[in-house]
């Protein structure tokens, strides 16, 4: 039910062509994949979403087992069918709240500015699993990998995520090495839990290291030996482009180059053109969603604000040559209007552009990578 095949391999860098075949139809690679925490993509429903052809979405594990529950969700005949989704989905295991509720946002850690258990909401972290506090009721609950992986069985993604552990970007070595190690065991025994009741999913393993690049290869190692469909990578990438740059250029060439790879939460333009060069198939990332909802439309350009004044009197579309919805049917003028009276009907339309250009941004790079030119 899971297969993928590279279609093609550039002759001028590391980029390829290829399809992911999922239960749910086919995803082209390289892709960018839209985050939609709740099941939904923030301002947008998923028909709306499907028509735009964005065909990976994310959802998060820790948030959909707090609300409406998981097994809500199984009752309501999965994931698809509760939010009205007929393309495929990735889920994540909630291994990503181990580390930002433990330090807060990534970049407060990434300035020093985390704090251990902030809030009070990762009560203990042990072999077992995580302790967690709702943020919700303030209820606990014990996320393991059995439990993890039998939540995201629930939900029936397409693709799902081993449980796992975020270390910070401020760490000492022997403490990520102690956080990889246990990492790794968990991620092994999501695995065996996968494996007992496949429900037609993939499991990507996560590659861990942080900026150690011996970390990284440590990891690579270990966790290529297990049958895993794909493989991810995470953990921190580091405090700048570069540095991320140069910590994929280690790892991708460790990874086995007849499966599929996903970059966790990394999706600006810049860094997917640098990823793709280094072989990544899908990218995921809240940034063209959060940028339209802070008024930045993505044009062919660079950034656009849609609330500066001259946008007031500007009554030509965001982009003249875009076919997305938005852009045939509305102008500037007035998505400058809609922002400056708060109007949420601007969050919807400045959304469906920005998706749709990541559409077409992908879809212009497979074929530049077709024709070698990447």
């Amino acid at each position: 039910m899971f297969k993928f095949e590279i279609l093609h391999e550039s002759k001028k860098s590391a980029a390829r062509v290829g399809k992911i075949h999922t239960a749910h139809g086919t995803i082209d690679t390289p892709n960018f994949v839209a985050v939609g925490t709740n099941g939904t993509i923030k301002a947008l429903d998923s028909a709306t979403v499907s028509e735009i052809g964005l065909q990976l979405m994310f959802c998060n594990t820790y948030h959909l087992l707090l609300q409406p529950g998981t097994k809500i969700v199984k009752e309501a005949g999965g994931l698809h069918h509760f939010i009205n989704r007929k393309m495929p989905i990735i889920t994540d295991s909630g291994g990503f709240q181990v580390f930002s509720l433990a330090y807060g946002s990534v970049a407060d850690e990434l300035k020093s500015r985390g704090t251990k258990n902030s809030g009070e909401l990762v009560l203990k972290i042990n072999e077992e699993g995580v302790l967690f506090r709702s943020y919700r009721d303030g209820s606990k609950f014990l996320l393991t990998p059995e439990t993890s992986v039998q939540a995201q069985k629930d939900l029936g993604a397409d693709i799902i995520i081993p449980f796992d552990e975020l270390p910070p970007y401020h760490i000492e070595k022997e403490a990520l090495q102690l956080s990889i190690a246990r990492t790794h065991r968990w991620e092994q025994r999501s695995l065996e839990a996968h494996f007992k009741d496949r429900n037609g999913q993939a499991m990507y393993g996560v590659i861990h290291g942080g900026i150690n690049l011996d970390l990284r290869s440590q990891s690579c190692a270990f966790l290529t030996k297990l049958d895993f469909d794909g493989y991810a990578i995470g953990g921190s990438m580091g405090k700048t482009k570069e540095e991320m740059h140069s910590i994929l250029a280690h790892t991708l060439p460790q990874l086995p180059k007849e499966k599929p790879n996903h970059l966790l939460g990394i999706g600006d333009l810049d860094s997917i053109d640098k990823g793709i060069a280094l072989g990544i198939d899908t990218f995921d990332s809240s940034y063209p969603t959060k940028a339209a909802r802070h008024a930045v439309a993505l044009t062919w350009q660079g950034p656009l604000k849609l609330t500066k004044a001259e946008n007031a009197t500007t009554f030509t579309p965001i982009d003249k040559n875009c076919t997305c919805p938005t852009c045939r049917q509305f102008n500037l003028a007035y998505l400058h209007h809609l922002f400056k009276a708060k109007e949420l009907t601007a969050l919807t339309l400045a959304t469906i552009h920005n998706l749709h250009f990541m559409v077409e941004y992908m879809a212009a790079m497979r074929e530049k990578i077709a024709k070698d030119l990447i």
